[in-house]
């Protein structure tokens, strides 16, 4: 009967031999993708005819400098103001409901499709004309929503 095996020998390899399977490796994938490395070597050839790669290579050198410009430009005030008026912005959107939005931005496109279409009648209004206006529900309807918005952010700003 054979001796039992009781240790288990992994081969080291030499850095010599290390290098020559890392190259052989290579080697084989350079043989299975020679289609895609002959197109990235066509692009990376036109980059640099195009003189992008050495823009690159200029942003990559200077990113400490474009860094520290950055940093400075987002951190003057009009800048921060922006910012903190579009947070405010996206604050106010996301706190109304999205149907009244809606229903409201179709009342602007109405308005605004009226509006061109009446704007062929040259005739100036009166104190009448005013009046029958007032009268209509649709003008009515839209002069109540102002008034009560006004009202409304009237109490707002009022509010300290």
């Amino acid at each position: 009967m054979a001796t039992p095996i009781t240790r288990i020998h992994k081969k080291q390899l030499t850095p010599e031999e290390l290098k020559l399977q890392r190259l052989f490796e290579l080697e084989t994938q350079v043989a299975e993708q020679q289609q895609a490395l002959h197109k990235l070597l066509e692009i990376s050839g036109e980059l640099d005819k195009a003189g992008i790669l050495d823009a690159v290579n200029a942003v990559v050198k200077a990113r400490e400098n474009l860094t520290e410009i950055a940093v400075h430009q987002a951190a003057r005030e009009p800048v921060t103001t922006l910012i903190n008026n579009v947070m405010n912005a996206a604050v106010a959107l996301t706190s109304i409901d999205p149907a009244t939005t809606a229903k409201l931005a179709a009342g602007v496109q109405g308005g605004f499709r009226e509006a061109e279409t009446a704007q062929a009648d040259r005739r100036k209004i009166g104190p009448l004309g005013l009046w029958k206006a007032l009268r209509d529900p649709d003008v009515n309807r839209s002069i109540r929503f102002g008034l009560n918005f006004l009202k409304g952010m009237g109490k707002e700003l009022g509010q300290k």
